[in-house]
């Protein structure tokens, strides 16, 4: 008779061994694992990418550049498109970017409606009244998605509206707003009206078509979803919009999306010297996009790195701040989370000792809750997450903390 001994598999003691072993390994990297929105982790290919040095009149980087902006039309399910839309990579932040969007589009008469639930809507505002432009705002509460009927109000009453803006995915809270209907409101109550979307931490990770939902200007980050390095912005214009600024001066010198559209088209060459390292690391992040599965299958990873953040840290005891169960809205590129109210509750110690053992998250945003955020994007796996979530909860204990 053979004995036969079985082994009882507990799958929650595997994960538990697995996290142990990863918060070991993450101790080791020098900059931990960044739970943030940009700034994030990148592939290890992606910073090798970054190790080679190009001049920026290159024939091989100015073909980087080609097909870059090509796969950027990808991404925005606009490629099929013939000579409809262009991509246009921006020098600086994605600030920058969106500062030199509004600056060069809106015309020198023009009028800015900002439709804006956060702190990156208030940015939008902040630029176009720096600009001097004619501005009307929206400001609708952080928790929740704009009024389109109140929108569709003020657009009524204001037909000399030249130029509709919104941000796709506030990240102040993560929430999504609709930028679809926004779109199609625009459109036909301002049909010659330019729509801009702020698609900072939306492009690359939740997928749309920029033609269906009738953006005119995107603007997205090259360290966001797609998983580059910070160093310019990605435009996506409508040619036909972009060609009607062309009649008027942009307001910048150098942030001037035209100027950049006209001598990338010439020459293939920028007007001014380019970031080619992180051209090059971005070049590398779409080839790592596509090979994922593309946007959809971006999406899903994201979204289930969220669920494990959320179901971890609820569980803990921490409140999110908006409300999971609506589906439309709620985000999966960063999560906030409301600050307990407990008198141990101290989010500089909580911070640094998540720090100390290797993640990194951030602070919050919000103008009337305290709070903070873990973003959700990055080249980060399931098991980081498990592995924050563990860290979270010894981090609890640590500081004493009855949630």
């Amino acid at each position: 008779g053979t004995t036969i001994f079985r082994v009882q598999h507990n799958p929650e003691t595997c994960v538990m061994r697995r996290t142990h072993n990863l918060l070991r390994a993450v101790r080791s990297l020098p900059g931990g694992i960044l739970f943030t929105p940009g700034p994030l982790v990148t592939s290890a290919d992606v910073k090798n990418a970054m190790q080679v040095d190009y001049g920026s009149r290159d024939i091989r980087f100015m073909q980087v550049v080609k097909e870059l902006r090509s796969k950027i039309l990808v991404v925005g399910e606009v490629n099929q498109q013939g000579e409809r839309f262009t991509a246009i990579p921006m020098q600086g932040s994605g600030s920058m970017g969106i500062e030199a969007v509004v600056g060069t589009v809106t015309p020198p008469s023009g009028k800015f409606l900002v439709v804006m639930n956060g702190a990156y809507g208030e940015r939008l505002n902040n630029i176009c009244k720096r600009l001097g432009i004619s501005t009307i705002y929206m400001d609708f509460p952080e928790h929740t998605t704009p009024d389109l009927a109140r929108v569709e109000s003020v657009m009524r009453s204001n037909p000399d509206i030249t130029n509709v803006g919104v941000v796709h995915c506030e990240t102040t809270t993560g929430i999504l707003n609709p930028v679809l209907e926004l779109g199609r409101l625009t459109r036909r109550l301002l049909p010659s009206a330019s729509y801009f979307v702020d698609a900072m931490s939306s492009f690359g990770g939740v997928p749309f078509s920029v033609d269906k939902c009738e953006i005119d200007f995107l603007v997205t980050s090259s360290n966001k979803c797609i998983q580059g390095v910070p160093g310019f912005s990605a435009v996506v214009a409508r040619v036909e919009k972009l060609m009607q600024a062309s009649q008027w001066s942009a307001r910048s010198y150098t942030l001037d999306i035209v100027a950049q559209y006209k001598g990338l088209n010439a020459t293939g060459q920028f007007p001014n010297t380019p970031p080619v390292h992180a051209l090059l690391a971005f070049h590398q992040a779409l080839k790592e996009l596509e090979q994922e599965g593309g946007v959809e299958a971006r999406c899903r990873r994201f979204q289930r790195i969220r669920d494990i953040i959320l179901q971890g840290l609820t569980k803990i005891g921490f409140k999110p701040y908006l409300d999971p169960s609506n589906k439309e809205s709620f985000g999966w590129t960063i999560l906030t989370f409301l600050s307990p109210r407990h008198p141990n509750w101290d989010f500089v110690k909580f911070y640094t000792a998540l720090n100390d053992r290797g993640f990194v998250i951030y602070p919050g945003k919000l103008t009337k809750a305290d709070c903070f955020r873990v973003g959700c994007i990055g080249d980060i796996r399931e098991a980081e997450a498990e592995a924050l979530v563990e860290c979270v909860r010894e981090t609890v204990v640590q500081m004493g903390l009855q949630l």
